[in-house]
This record gives C-alpha cells, sequence and structure tokens, in this order.
C-alpha cells in the first residue's frame, strides 16, 4: 500500500470518525448516558446566605462573617445597569469603560473630544460631575419571605406572586422606612427562586458622582465589534469615578479593595462581587424550547437588522451616540446568537434534561411536595400558547427600533386613547411622554426602519391579512414605506397635538399611518389579555417550582441572576479552543501584535501616544481568564483575591460563555478581566496619572 493512499485512507477514516462523533452529539446524547453537572444551576452565591464554609474548605482560608461583610461594603451597583467598587479610602470608584461610556460625552467641554482622546483629572478640582449618575451600596439585608408568601398564599384575587409580592412590599416598605436603622436608604424587594425567597435590601445611594479617568475608545474597547466576547483580549476596559459626600468632599470610606500590584497567577481563585443581571436556569425544557425556537430567533433578527440599518447610515454620518446605540446592538445579538446556539446543542440540552428528570424525582420522593407534580407539564401546555400571541403581540405593538418612530408614536396615540375610554391612569402618563414627541433625525432610517416591520408584518401575518392588506395596499414593503412617510402628517406638530386633544378638524382624513396603527391596537387589546394569562399562569407556576428547589436543596444550589449583588468563585485558567490552547494572560505585546497585524485600522487602531511603548509595559499581563460564573450586569465587577485585594476587572465573557443564561458549564466558560497590573501600569507609563497611581498603590 502506497504512503499517499494510507495517508488517503486515514484521512477518510478521520472524517468519518468526526462525522459520526458528530451524528452522535446529535443523537447519543439524549439518553440517560447524560448527567447534570454539580454546577449546572451555576455559583451566583448571595450574601444572604454566603457560601463559608464551601470558601474556606476549596480554598483554604477563613471566609468568616467579616470577610464577607468587608466585600460585600465595598461592592457597588453603577447606575443601572453595571457593577463597580470602591478601590481606594476617599471613594474612589473602579467600573468598565464601556459601562461609564456617554458619561465623558455629558462632562465635555466645547472643543473637546473625549472619546477619542480620553480624560484624566490631574487635580482633584478636575474631577467632573456627572449628572444623573448614582452608585448604590448595599448596606442591610432582611429576610422577608414568610410575610410574602403568607400574602401570596391567603390572596383571593386571582393575581401572579409577582404582583401580590410587590403590593406586600409597599407596605413592608412604608414600614421599614420609618425605622431608625433603614431611614434614608433605598429599599428594594429582591426575589430568590422565583418566589422561593424573598429579601429586602437597603442601600445607600451616593448622587455625587464624578469622572477622574477614562481611556480612549480604541483603548477601552480596542478590537470592537469583532473582538467582542472573544479571548484572547487586549481591552484596557477601566474607568475611575470618585465619590463626593453632602459637603463636597470626597467620601471617606471604611470598606474598599485594595489593589494588587503583582497581577494574576496563573491557578489562583479568584472572586468576582457584583450584580449578575439575569439568568433561566430554573427553566423547564418546555421554557427553554420557546426560548430556543420562538424568541430567540426573532431577537437576534431584529437586533441585526436594526444594526445594519443604523451601520449602514453611520458610516455617512458618524455621530458618537449613535456609534454608542450600534455597539448596544451589537454586543445584545452577539449575546442572544450565542445563548441560541447554546441552546441548540444536544449535549447542554440533554443536561438540562437530566437535571430535570432528577428534579421531578426527588419531588415525587417526598410525600409534601408529590401532589405538585403536574407543575410541569402545566408549563408546558401554556408554553405551547405562547408563540402565536408572543409574534402577534410584537407586530401589534411595535417600539421605534422596530417600526419607526412615526408608526410607533401612532400606535402609542391609539393605544392611549383605548386608556382613556377605560380611565385607565397610564393614559396620562402616557401623553405626557408623546407630547415631547419630536421628529426623526434621519428620514432615511425612518423609511428602513418601516420597511423592515412591513416586511415583518408580513412574515408573520400572511398576505391574505386585514392589516398587511392595509399597509402594503399592493405595494412591497420598500415602495409601501415610501408611500406611507411621504402621505403622513404625523410630521407637523400642529396635526400631532390635534391629534393627541382629539382636535382634529371634522373634514381631516384619516392619516394612513394612524389608520394602521388602530387597527394594531385594536388586535393588540383583544389578545393581550389572553396572553397576560398564559404570563400569570407561567410565573404562578414558576415560582412553585422555585420554592420546591429551595424546599429540596436549600441554598446548596444558588438562585438565578436577579440584578442583585451576588459574589462567585473560580480560578485562573485557560482551556483549549480552535485545535490550540487559550493562555490564561495576554500582553500588552499582544496589543501591539493585533494594532500591527491589522495595519493600525479601526477598530484595532491606537492613539498617537500609545505608539511608542516603554519595554517595562509591553511585558506586563494585560487580560486574564478565570471560570468564574458571570452574566450581563456582572460588567464592572472587581475581581478579588482571598485577602480582598483587587487582582482583575470583569468587562466580557468567552463566546463559550453565553449559553450561561441558562446553564453553567465550567469547562470552556470563562470570564475575561483585565490585569490590574494592567491598569496600574498603563496609568503610569502611558497617561502619566501620579496622582492616581498614588491613590492605588497607597503611595509605596
Amino acid at each position: 500500500m502506497s504512503k499517499i493512499f494510507r495517508i488517503l485512507l486515514l484521512g477518510l477514516f478521520l472524517a468519518t470518525f468526526s462525522l459520526g462523533n458528530r451524528l452522535a452529539a446529535q443523537t447519543d446524547f439524549l439518553t440517560d448516558t447524560v448527567t447534570a453537572g454539580i454546577y449546572d444551576m451555576g455559583k451566583m452565591w448571595t450574601f444572604d446566605y454566603p457560601p463559608s464554609d464551601y470558601f474556606t474548605s476549596t480554598y483554604h482560608f477563613t471566609a468568616d462573617d467579616e470577610w464577607f461583610r468587608g466585600v460585600r461594603m465595598a461592592a457597588l451597583r453603577f447606575g443601572r445597569g453595571c457593577s463597580a467598587s470602591f478601590v481606594s479610602e476617599n471613594g474612589l470608584v473602579m467600573t468598565n469603560h464601556h459601562c461609564a461610556r456617554g458619561t465623558e460625552l455629558s462632562v465635555q467641554k466645547p472643543g473637546e473630544n473625549l472619546t477619542a482622546n480620553g480624560f484624566f483629572a490631574s487635580r482633584i478640582t478636575d474631577e467632573r460631575k456627572v449628572d444623573g449618575l448614582f452608585v448604590d451600596q448595599l448596606v442591610k439585608i432582611e429576610d422577608i419571605t414568610s410575610q410574602i408568601q403568607a400574602a401570596v398564599k391567603a390572596d383571593t384575587t386571582g393575581a401572579s406572586p409577582a404582583a401580590i409580592a410587590q403590593k406586600e412590599f409597599e407596605k413592608i416598605r412604608a414600614d421599614y422606612g420609618n425605622r431608625d436603622e433603614w431611614k434614608g436608604l433605598e429599599l428594594q424587594l429582591i426575589t430568590f427562586y422565583n418566589g422561593g425567597k424573598y429579601s429586602l435590601y437597603g442601600f445607600k445611594r451616593y448622587r455625587d458622582v464624578r469622572l477622574v479617568f477614562i481611556p480612549e475608545l480604541p483603548l477601552g474597547f480596542f478590537g470592537g465589534d469583532y473582538d467582542n466576547f472573544t479571548y484572547p483580549r487586549y481591552c484596557l476596559d477601566v474607568s475611575f469615578f470618585r465619590v463626593y459626600d453632602d459637603s463636597g468632599k470626597p467620601l471617606k470610606t471604611k470598606d474598599y479593595y485594595k489593589f494588587n500590584l503583582q497581577g494574576v497567577q496563573d491557578g489562583e481563585p479568584v472572586f468576582v462581587v457584583g450584580n449578575p443581571g439575569s439568568t433561566l436556569r430554573l427553566s423547564t425544557m418546555a421554557d427553554l424550547k420557546f426560548r430556543r425556537d420562538v424568541y430567540l430567533p426573532f431577537q437576534v433578527s431584529f437586533l441585526k437588522s436594526v444594526s445594519l440599518i443604523l451601520q449602514e447610515y453611520n458610516a455617512k454620518v458618524r455621530k458618537d451616540s449613535i456609534q454608542n446605540i450600534i455597539f448596544g446592538l451589537e454586543n445584545s445579538y452577539k449575546a442572544l446568537r450565542g445563548e441560541l446556539d447554546g441552546l441548540k446543542d444536544p449535549y447542554l440540552m440533554a443536561r438540562k434534561a437530566a437535571f430535570e428528570k432528577k428534579f421531578r424525582e426527588d419531588v415525587a420522593a417526598r410525600p409534601d411536595l408529590a401532589s405538585q407534580l403536574n407543575v410541569w407539564d402545566a408549563i408546558a401546555a401554556d408554553n405551547e400558547k405562547l408563540p402565536s400571541l408572543f409574534m402577534t403581540l410584537n407586530m401589534m405593538n411595535p417600539g421605534p427600533f422596530l417600526a419607526g418612530q412615526y408608526l410607533s408614536f401612532a400606535n402609542n396615540v391609539a393605544q392611549m386613547k383605548q386608556y382613556q375610554k377605560s380611565g385607565d391612569r397610564r393614559a396620562g402618563m402616557m401623553k405626557q411622554r408623546l407630547v415631547a414627541f419630536t421628529n426623526p433625525s434621519s428620514p432615511e432610517v425612518e423609511e428602513r426602519l418601516l420597511a423592515f416591520y412591513l416586511t415583518s408584518l408580513k412574515a408573520t401575518l400572511g398576505t391574505d391579512d386585514p392589516l398587511v392588506q392595509q399597509a402594503l395596499q399592493n405595494r412591497t414593503p420598500a415602495e409601501a414605506a415610501r408611500w406611507l412617510l411621504a402621505s403622513t402628517s404625523l410630521g407637523s406638530a400642529v396635526y400631532r397635538s390635534q391629534l393627541l386633544n382629539d382636535s382634529l378638524p371634522e373634514t381631516a382624513a384619516t392619516d394612513p399611518l394612524y389608520a394602521i396603527a388602530q387597527m394594531q391596537v385594536d388586535r393588540y387589546f383583544s389578545i393581550v389579555g389572553d396572553y397576560q394569562s398564559v404570563q400569570d399562569r407561567l410565573s404562578s407556576n414558576r415560582s412553585k417550582l422555585g420554592r420546591m428547589l429551595f424546599d429540596l436543596y436549600g441554598t446548596r444550589i444558588p438562585p438565578d441572576a436577579t440584578f442583585s449583588l451576588r459574589i462567585n468563585d473560580g480560578v485562573v485558567k485557560g482551556y483549549e479552543y480552535n485545535g490550540t490552547i487559550a493562555p490564561y494572560k495576554t500582553t500588552f505585546y499582544g496589543l501591539y501584535d493585533r494594532y500591527y497585524s491589522f495595519n493600525g485600522k479601526e477598530p484595532w487602531n491606537l492613539p498617537e501616544r500609545w505608539k511608542n511603548p516603554p519595554q517595562e509595559l509591553l511585558r506586563t499581563g494585560l487580560d486574564f481568564v478565570t471560570t468564574n460564573d458571570i452574566i450581563g450586569g456582572n460588567s464592572g465587577s472587581p475581581m478579588i483575591n482571598r485577602n480582598r485585594e483587587v487582582v482583575g476587572l470583569v468587562f466580557d465573557g468567552n463566546m463559550e460563555s453565553l449559553p450561561g443564561r441558562f446553564i453553567y458549564v465550567d469547562e470552556k466558560n470563562r470570564a475575561v478581566g483585565v490585569n490590574s497590573l494592567a491598569i496600574y501600569n498603563a496609568l503610569k507609563y502611558i497617561y502619566k496619572a501620579k496622582r492616581l497611581t498614588n491613590e492605588l498603590s497607597q503611595g509605596k
């Protein structure tokens, strides 16, 4: 047998073996041989039930109440969507560049371009207050489960558990708001295990927050959308702010994380403290299949289509505000696309099925719970009703990004009038918003969005649907969009005012967009009740599942994320990918390799001051990966060691982490962070930010 023939035969064998493996992945995994992993539900531990013994035994240090208290008090929620932390005794706050993006525009002075050039307050008097920005510090926690669950059990109105819990919480808030130790705090109801547990959280809110440092966009988002959710990465995704007290002086903070200037080491334990936004790990298989087959395909198509429309427009006008919207759309698209891919993975779904099977068996074995085994069937039955309701409601209640601003405005006016007829107080709130409506800044984008909506409407309802016929009138979606916008009177502030106030002349013809909106809203109100009934039943049954989960397993299984403060554990660790190994860390050398490899083209471009780096910076570790369990909302979370020192700053996850919305798999799931030493050395060697480096190193 010739050598060439043997090579060809070996190639055929390997190809057949590979194909067989792929087929096995699609079929054989859905058997009883697949078991759920011990941490499939994640490691997002709460501070209500801190995992003291687990941390101590696993990582060999004393994780006592004082350790957890100090960790909690140094952590912050940053605005309404990110995490942050105190990193000095003088109220210095660290978070991500992408969490701060936009704040630089609000404090920018004439002639400045802080997005392109960055900002550093070389003197404390140069720190700039960001109006409307706040940070929250969790200072009080109280278990209110018994009171909320008693109210849910006693209810006879048929309201959803969430609605009952919120109503009871208003009573609790009024009570606790008058107690000395809770006065002045922002009180929030935190739901765990879909209603298995409830807590009252009291936050100290700081409203005087000033910008101290933010790098240039090319550093904070190096690699742009191409590198987003990937690894290896080379981002300096960091920014610093400062909290000021009521007297206008920097806040004195007893609890903060000291900055570690050694950087992270391979295999080192790392703890991420932050506010993960939302996970769905308690979802049933029926819930996940609806999300896989209906919800996510609609969302990813919508996000990508709108992003492409805005990208084409922004290629001509180049506005930072539009670019920030595009960043957000692309970030959401990639996240949901990754989740969808995960839901299509038969092995991951088999692990979820294995957990559900074990959960049901454990319920059946408990006499006090066995009567509730029908909950899974009830959830499955309601999920079968959701697809048509979900798609129709989206088409009947389109927002400005789905259908353009004019049709969305018309739809809201028609809804407002329906609420007025029934005396619903929402009418007044809607009218206040609608009065402030301004014309779209781009007729081109408006037309493209409307055409996209009409295309989606036709695909969803079919050409024979009366609403589709009214909207298109034998035109293509693109032709109809052009005609509708040329024919509408909604661009006139006078006409809008008359429409809002029912003062149109009797001779006025019905506006073509408003005619579509009236048909939308009639259909919306005809089915929204059915949709809400399904959602209420699902909420009630998911709450039952959550209570059963907690009754069976207690705090051994952490609850789903709810943008509430959590701590999770992991280790610094690379992983195999694309036939090679991703190193646990990258260096500034890699940043410059990317810059030169792409000939300095955006988004791998660098500002002028970065183009001649010192050797001391180049060898510094830049980004790194850990096995920590994170999701959206964790952006800006400090990564600390067992000594409560900052060793890094979370800014992303890898592509393999995106199924983390419904399952945590630590084999390749990685959190991506900026090395603390990289932050310090960039401030030292590039930005010459001596005041800031002195503060971070405590003068050392």
